[in-house]
């Protein structure tokens, strides 16, 4: 059907087309100011690696600063550099610069430590790429920032999305799916909780492995499913989200690990990450359903209007094969690096 073969398409767009709003998802830049004593800071900044060129970022201090011991290096597909702050003065209400986010199309995480153990997180952008550090940091900062991380890592997160759409096709009821939806989620923040606190831990390259072969194993079910040979998978789909769930909490938290955590607030910011990611996915599952809602209104026009969960069902055949296959590829160049 032509409608059918334009929903496809909608959603193979949907699924991959890049983020606008950020160049490398969830490797944002990362800029950590310590205070070592009275106007002595320690500083590092941590900026993404394209190869073996550091993105164009760079910090600007205010001119009462002469900084001392600078050093870099090339880690994890990114570069750290540490050097030593010594300022004329206090730097709290002083503005401080992160230029080339504009350029990079790149984001900064900025958190300050001070003496007292106290802290403050902000979220950089493009648009506005200056900080203030403050006497005192507002709760709703920290909280403010990790929502937005949250949200902005899973629409980025092709894996964790494209997962939940094999979801979608396989429950075939409202009352299915808000039950698989709330079960992963459930899964998932047990895990990223729990790997955020270093209780448990498994290797990453192992964790991406393992999160595409989930996306397999739910697009064979699918069309199981077609061919009359239910399993527990479509019987009881929450099962299936619930413990697939746990492991891409792994993913989230190692996604999470890039940024880092406020020591000071870490449940705060966990909750607030989990949120977002949460509201990320619920805005994909609307999209998505919204595109079968159109298509059905276009049928309609035609006088083909189906039930919303009968079209679903009609697509789900053929998009299981789409998602298997371009899972598969994953799980070959995955294969591949955890080997190497």
């Amino acid at each position: 059907m032509k409608i059918l073969r334009i929903l496809i398409l909608a959603v193979i767009w949907l699924q991959f087309s890049p983020p606008v709003a950020q160049a490398d998802g969830i490797r944002p830049n990362y800029l950590e100011i310590s205070e070592l004593s009275q106007n002595i800071w320690a500083i590092l900044l941590k900026v993404p690696a394209k190869g073996t060129q550091r993105l164009a970022v760079h910090v600007e201090f205010p001119k009462i600063c002469v900084e001392s011991n600078r050093g870099s290096r090339l880690v994890n597909g990114a570069f750290l550099e540490r050097w030593h702050l010594k300022c004329g003065s206090d730097l709290v209400n002083r503005k401080i610069l992160v230029t080339g986010l504009e350029k990079t199309r790149s984001e900064a995480i900025v958190r300050v430590i001070r003496a007292d153990g106290t802290g403050q997180t902000q979220r950089l952008t493009p648009s506005d790429s200056t900080f203030v550090i403050k006497s005192k940091s507002s709760w709703v900062e920290v909280s403010t920032t990790y929502l937005v991380l949250g949200f902005e890592h899973i629409l980025s997160g092709y894996d964790h999305l494209l997962f939940v759409l094999a979801l979608l096709f396989l429950v075939g009821s409202w009352r299915r799916l808000v039950a698989a939806i709330t079960t992963f989620t459930l899964a998932h923040s047990v895990t990223l909780v729990a790997a955020s606190f270093g209780w448990v831990n498994m290797p990453p390259s192992l964790i991406e492995v393992l999160i595409v072969l989930s996306i397999v194993f739910v697009a064979v079910e699918i069309l199981q499913m077609h061919q009359g040979k239910p399993s527990i998978a479509t019987r009881m789909p929450w099962v299936i989200a619930f413990l697939f769930g746990l492991l891409h909490g792994f993913g989230f938290a190692g996604a999470l690990s890039e940024i880092g955590l406020p020591q000071h607030a870490i449940p705060l910011a966990l909750l607030f990450f989990n949120v977002g990611v949460e509201l990320g996915q619920l805005t994909f599952v609307a999209c998505v359903i919204g595109l079968f809602f159109i298509a059905n209104y276009l049928l309609a026009r035609r006088e083909r209007k189906f039930a919303l969960w009968e079209l679903i069902s009609i697509a789900a055949f053929p998009a299981a094969y789409l998602i298997g296959s371009i899972a598969m590829f994953w799980v070959f160049e995955r294969t591949y690096n955890f080997i190497i």
